[in-house]
């Protein structure tokens, strides 16, 4: 390999590490935690130092189906040159370092997916019209089942009829039985999640076992947040909201990462040296530096200035915010994490205070700045590449 092929190749490796840093800074260092920090259940420095090491063993170990998608899967008929990754990659980035200077949670998503598109009409490429179907379903039905999931949680967590050591424990089953059926890279071998592992060692039939373990990990957790609850009613609510707090931190390493290292996956057909696992492993750094280094902003915009968070409102915020993330890494769809929480976040906020409790200036310029993002960034890759002679 030539030295300047080679320069294009380090540099294109820069630029990921670049992006990656930046979504730890952003998207993915600052939403989980919001919500938590709102509530005033964890400190923002805490919260950032939380998120970094879950959104690296996020990233390293589910981070796989999205960086596939985001390098292989948004347009036919092409693969992106090293020249096309960087300026995806520097696109993305830019946008999204504007974003945090001024404070507005930029769509990680809205920017990488429209430049990648971008970079690869402007190469001849044919449209994926199948995966652009699958990705407009979800970007489009997130804040509707996002928020509509919020709403009808903070709608009932306040009332006397339910009471919380009957609601929160639920909840907590629910979230149980789904992290049952994550899937994890290290669990290949067997059957990919912690059910289908568990269930190697029972001798009666794969589904069933499966079923039933996935099943008993729900009642399990349920039981331990009730005890908790019981317990210490404020301390028990705490440590649910922290715990999902980790499990969407979590989420959103494994989500966010394919859009830094995702369209790196193209160039290393001509690197068999490099395997995949050590670019999600250097993806998964850049994260974990990002939300250590920057986050703290993000975190703040976003639980302060969205809403007034109580920690009721917040678990309502957070478990839809889990469920949808992992239904986005399930498919192998890149998902904005600003529009996965700030959705949750604006459903909830009408269940608790009507249209006083969200602030919608902010939300208005938030949604213009999603928009704009994508159609920005489908541009400048288009133009760029073109400008390249493409």
């Amino acid at each position: 390999m030539d030295p300047a092929t080679i320069l294009l190749f380090a540099t294109a490796a820069v630029a990921s590490l670049f992006m990656a840093w930046v979504i730890g800074a952003g998207s993915s260092g600052a939403t989980p935690f919001a919500p938590a920090v709102g509530a005033n259940a964890i400190s923002t420095m805490r919260a950032a130092f939380l998120v970094g090491i879950l959104g690296f063993a996020g990233a390293v170990t589910q981070g796989g189906s999205v960086s596939e998608a985001v390098g292989r899967g948004l347009v036919d008929g092409v693969s992106l040159p090293v020249s096309g990754v960087i300026v995806v990659l520097l696109i993305g980035a830019g946008l999204m370092a504007i974003g945090i200077y001024t404070g507005y949670p930029i769509a990680t998503a809205f920017t990488v997916t429209g430049s990648v598109i971008g970079v690869g009409f402007a190469l001849g490429g044919d449209p994926a019209w199948g995966k652009y179907a699958e990705i407009g379903a979800v970007w489009v039905l997130t804040p509707i089942v996002g928020g509509g999931i919020a709403y009808g949680i903070a709608s009932v967590l306040p009332r006397s009829d339910v009471p919380e050591d009957v609601s929160i424990p639920i909840l907590a089953g629910i979230v149980g039985t789904v992290v049952a059926n994550l899937e994890f890279a290290f669990l290949s071998s067997v059957g990919g999640t912690l059910a289908a592992a568990g269930a190697t060692v029972v001798p009666v039939d794969g589904t069933a076992a499966t079923a039933v373990i996935s099943l008993g990990l729900g009642v399990v957790a349920a039981a331990v947040v009730r005890w908790d609850v019981d317990r210490d009613q404020a301390g028990g609510l705490r440590r649910f909201l922290l715990s999902l707090g980790a499990l969407v931190a979590f989420s959103a390493g494994a989500s966010q990462v394919g859009l830094a290292v995702g369209p790196l996956f193209p160039l290393l057909e001509d690197l068999p040296a490099v395997s995949p696992i050590a670019v999600l492993l250097g993806g998964g750094v850049g994260i974990l530096v990002g939300s250590w280094t920057s986050a703290p902003r993000m975190i703040k915009s976003i639980s302060q200035e969205y809403a007034s968070l109580g920690p009721r409102r917040s678990i309502s915020t957070l478990v839809p915010s889990f469920l949808i993330a992992q239904t986005a890494v399930l498919l192998g769809v890149p998902v904005s994490f600003n529009e996965i929480v700030v959705s949750a976040i604006v459903g909830s906020g009408l269940a608790v205070a009507g249209g006083a409790g969200v602030s919608p200036r902010k939300l208005g310029l938030t949604v213009v700045a999603w928009v704009g993002s994508f159609a920005l960034a489908f541009g400048l890759g288009y133009g760029s590449m073109l400008a390249l002679g493409a």
